[in-house]
């Protein structure tokens, strides 16, 4: 396919293929965002119970999307990625529309499930295809123009989810959300090329030389190559905690605001959606931008910066929950915002250079399979249910004291940033020898 971009300059379609990533990224998480926003609806609606809540938004999605992730990232670091993500993206989006139709908690959870399926398609191949057409030095920069998205998701999932959902309900607001996806994996489909099968050459040749050794090697074999990865390794423990946090915190703000403060869906998405997508915006192509000039090829330097930023990340968000008023807590959340995406396009830049070519897509498939099962599967069911036992003694601000009961744990996340540090040297000297060994082969 790709008949439309095919004569264009590569710099134009690199550009133009980070765009539609984005775009696709950013709805991948619009309807996590949304889902956050109308837990008090749904609550209401189906009669439910904060643990219920907490397992809907956590672990009936992370379970199925994190194991469907490892097998769509090995078919992704040897088959067609376009054609990956473009069925994926598809049917995430049928199964959006279809939650509007939900009338019970089971027959929501069983949707998030398919949800999961098709969610679980976007990143790593995402991932592998920047790798493969952007250099070490310009990774972190183009990284952090695709983790956009994520930022971009907060406008979308927050202002309009908010003002749907108030003028017209949480049916209607997944169904519209649902229709406006499925028109990504088209231009995805019609318009991206898959540089395997492309004439010209790839940035990264090592690439092609690595695409056959990869199916050859078993899920164990590829286990243990990425464990001995130390830097890999801290890494993979870092995503994991701070997901916990970052999910069981994340999903019940939005709750938080409604109950403790009394605002409505449509003003408290306006909100959130000026604070996170605004502050993601700037948070997240500053620290793309500011690695790529700055310490380019100097991971050591951008993962102690990553572990300082992380760090002043965790304390401004609980000052956020013991702000005495909403405009307080408004702006403590707006510079934790430019904070936590700051470290996005860094982090996986390095994870990128750090492990072997022909692994790429599945090493972030193993990222996100713990950190969404131990972060999005248990997390929201964590915060949900330590709201519960606090409820006895403080009532409605139970929510309040249990989110900020968490935000420390994102200073032992920081910590495994700062000790990736000390073994990145080595590593990425381990991982070139490696693949000249194949080259050589």
């Amino acid at each position: 396919m790709a008949l439309v971009t095919a004569a264009w300059p590569p710099h134009m379609y690199r550009r133009y293929m980070l765009g539609v990533l984005m775009l696709i990224l950013a709805f991948s998480y619009v309807d996590r965002l949304a889902l956050g926003l109308v837990l008090q609806d749904i609550k209401v609606a189906l009669d439910l119970s904060d643990a219920q809540l907490g397992l809907l938004s956590g672990i009936a999605f992370a379970l199925f999307y994190s194991a469907v992730g490892i097998p769509l990232a090995r078919w992704a670091d040897r088959g067609d990625r376009v054609l990956i993500i473009s069925a994926c993206a598809a049917l995430w989006s049928v199964a959006v529309i279809v939650c509007g139709f939900a009338a019970s908690f089971l027959q929501l959870m069983l949707i998030r499930v398919a949800v999961a399926v098709g969610e679980a398609g976007c990143i790593p191949p995402a991932h592998s295809l920047i790798a493969d057409e952007f250099s070490r030095r310009e990774r972190p920069r183009a990284l952090a123009i695709y983790c956009l998205g994520g930022p971009l998701s907060f406008i979308i999932g927050y202002f309009i989810a908010g003002w749907l959902n108030e003028l017209y309900g949480w049916r209607v607001t997944f169904i519209a959300l649902g229709m406006v996806g499925l028109i990504l994996p088209v231009v995805a489909w019609l318009t991206l090329h898959e540089p395997r099968r492309a004439s010209r050459h790839l940035n990264d040749t090592s690439m092609q030389s690595g695409t056959d050794a990869s199916a050859q090697l078993a899920f164990g074999e590829l286990s243990v190559l990425l464990w001995r990865n130390l830097t890999f390794r801290h890494l993979l423990f870092c995503f994991s905690v701070m997901q916990f946090f970052s999910y069981g915190v994340g999903q019940w703000t939005p709750a938080f605001f409604i109950r403790s403060h009394g605002l409505q869906t449509g003003e408290l998405g306006s909100w959130f959606a000026l604070i996170f997508g605004g502050g993601g915006l700037i948070g997240t192509y500053l620290g793309g931008a500011l690695a790529s000039r700055g310490a380019a090829t100097n991971e050591r330097v951008q993962l102690g910066a990553m572990a300082i930023v992380l760090s002043s990340f965790g304390i401004i968000s609980a000052a956020t929950y013991l702000a005495p008023n909403l405009y307080v807590a408004f702006t403590l959340m707006a510079l934790a915002a430019v904070a936590g995406a700051a470290i996005n396009g860094p982090l996986f830049a390095t994870i990128q250079t750090v492990v072997p070519s022909r692994i790429r897509a599945v090493s972030v498939a193993i990222i996100y399979l713990f950190a969404n099962l131990i972060g999005m599967g248990l997390g929201p069911f964590a915060a949900g249910a330590l709201s519960d036992a606090l409820r006895p003694h403080f009532a409605e601000e139970s929510l309040r004291y249990a989110l900020l009961a968490l935000c420390p744990g994102y200073c032992w996340a920081a910590w495994h940033l700062w000790q990736a540090g000390k073994t990145v040297a080595c590593d990425l000297a381990a991982t070139r020898a490696e693949e000249s060994e194949q080259l050589a082969v």
